[in-house]
């Protein structure tokens, strides 16, 4: 369930707030006049968060790719390649 404080919690709660924040690793959603605003997390959380879009991205230019038939590496030359990257060319 999401955590909803109004945005004057900013300024009278802000250890509370980040508190929530590292505690329970979930965003808190500020409101403005009831209208959410702006959303607050902690680094951590805001960086795993990143990290999947980047994830998600590279998977979406990878199906695509695939889609259009382009034509991968096996498992085996990848580990091939990993194991001996002055080899690879």
């Amino acid at each position: 369930m999401p955590i909803i404080k109004p945005i004057s919690s900013l300024r009278t709660r802000t250890r509370e707030i980040a508190t929530i924040c590292h505690e329970q690793d979930e965003p808190v959603y500020l409101t403005t006049n009831g209208v959410g605003d702006l959303v607050v997390m902690s680094i951590e959380h805001y960086e795993r968060l990143k990290a999947q879009v980047d994830l998600f991205e590279k998977l979406g230019v990878a199906q695509a790719q695939s889609a259009a038939g382009a034509k991968g590496v096996t498992h085996k030359e990848m580990l091939t390649t990993l194991r001996h990257p002055g080899d690879a060319g």
